[in-house]
């Protein structure tokens, strides 16, 4: 009997991944009493005083991973993204909903599972190649390819219980890699090795990606997540997003986290001078809440002087860390601040080159001061936030064709060089 090609067409148009309604509860015991005897443990379920409650890890989420996609999972720690993976690669079963599979999962879930310290890298990687799915052949056809990614071949036969923590990481990864399922499920690998072997993961799963293969990933790395992935869901206390773009989701996870948007608006009176509008926009005058390494872009802040005040317009860039990365202030074209000391509103606009912040996530602190004696008049704590994605291409001058991501510093910038024959 003949299938009509339309038929194919639809099975293509499937999703690779159908997750459906899918709910986890676990229960929690408590004891009202701090300190339980082992024989007051043993026969507690007798006696008042513990109790049980239900936490729902996952609560009807629901959404669709097409084939070839990379998909990023977002939330706060404890959001349910760990028990989402867990429930996809078969490890623990959902308490209600199910889940469409149209292909091979493979899990790099916690990097070093099933590997032994008695054997050496060798027998580590045929072992865990098995448990991770991987038919002899496939290990012995990859196996230089994984030896030269791990960057260990020089101890290949050495016991793993000898490698330092980084080696047996690089090694776990090299071996998780080299899956040639069609769907790979990735927790954090982005936390573990040095940089150099970081942008060695970020380029082999850039590889995976454009291979057709689908790719769930699970990072606290902003910039790294949006520089794979075309789409994210983001988790939020159990709840899902609907499959939305990276950039936009992203955005959502970051205003929850830090109280910050890419737009602010305030107004308080009380203060002698107040914040009132604070807004990111690029070269296109659009407003903004990511921009590419390679794209200046601007910082314009609204602003009240209701005490006749002389005041600067400073800001200040920190980290998703908490660190204090860059200090500003409109010193070079008003040193006192007494060119808006009139009872107006005011619109300082401060612009940030290209090729000056390395990619990563920042959120922007607008503030108001005096300059003689130095005091504060208003702050935004929670600030606006940015992304700066670095787009791993031929774009970024500053960084050049080199292969580490530069973690230790805080600024990636193209500056103005000369170069001359002095003999």
């Amino acid at each position: 009997m003949a299938i009509c090609p339309a038929f194919f067409i639809f099975t293509l148009l499937k999703p690779i991944i159908e997750i459906k309604e899918i709910s986890k509860k676990f229960q929690i015991q408590s004891n009202t009493k701090p300190y339980l005897s082992l024989r007051e443990n043993l026969f507690s379920f007798l006696k008042p005083g513990s109790k049980k409650e239900e936490f729902w890890a996952l609560n009807n989420v629901s959404f669709d991973v097409m084939p070839g996609d990379s998909v990023g999972i977002i939330g706060k720690n404890g959001a349910g993204k760990s028990t989402l993976l867990k429930i996809l690669s078969k490890i623990t079963p959902p308490t209600s909903g199910k889940i469409v599979s149209r292909g091979r999962i493979a899990s790099l879930l916690e990097v070093g599972t099933g590997f032994h310290p008695e054997l050496s890298g060798r027998e580590n990687v045929f072992m865990n190649g098995s448990i991770l799915g991987m038919r002899r052949a496939e290990i012995v056809k990859n196996f230089d390819a994984i030896v030269d990614f791990s960057g260990i071949d020089k101890f290949i036969d050495t016991p793993l219980k000898h490698y330092s923590s980084g080696m047996q990481l690089r090694l776990a990864f090299a071996v998780a890699a080299f899956l040639e399922n069609e769907i790979l499920i990735i927790d954090e690998v982005l936390a573990v090795g040095d940089a150099e072997f970081q942008k060695k993961c970020m380029g082999k799963m850039e590889d995976v990606s454009k291979s057709g293969r689908t790719i769930l990933f699970v990072s606290h790395n902003m910039g790294a997540l949006q520089s794979l992935c075309k789409h994210a869901v983001l988790l939020d206390k159990g709840h899902s997003s609907e499959v939305l773009p990276a950039q936009q989701a992203v955005g959502m996870y970051l205003n929850k986290t830090s109280g910050g948007t890419t737009e602010k608006t305030t107004n308080d009176r009380s203060r002698k001078a107040n914040i009132q509008n604070t807004v990111i926009r690029n070269t296109n005058n659009e407003i903004v809440q990511r921009v590419n390494t390679y794209e200046d872009f601007f910082v314009d802040i609204t602003w009240f002087n209701y005490a006749c005040e002389k005041v600067n317009v400073a800001i200040e860039f920190h980290n998703y860390s908490g660190k204090a990365i860059m200090f500003a202030a409109d010193t070079p074209i008003d040193w006192y601040g007494d060119k808006k000391e009139k009872n107006k509103q005011y619109k300082s606009t401060v612009k940030i080159p290209k090729n000056y912040f390395k990619g990563d996530e920042y959120f922007i602190r607008p503030c108001l001061i005096t300059s003689s004696p130095i005091e504060l008049i208003d702050i935004d704590k929670d600030g606006v936030h940015i992304s700066i994605v670095d787009p791993l291409n031929e774009h970024c001058i500053a960084r050049g064709d080199f292969k580490e991501l530069f973690e230790p510093f805080t600024h990636l910038s193209a500056l103005e060089w000369s170069n001359e024959i002095t003999v």
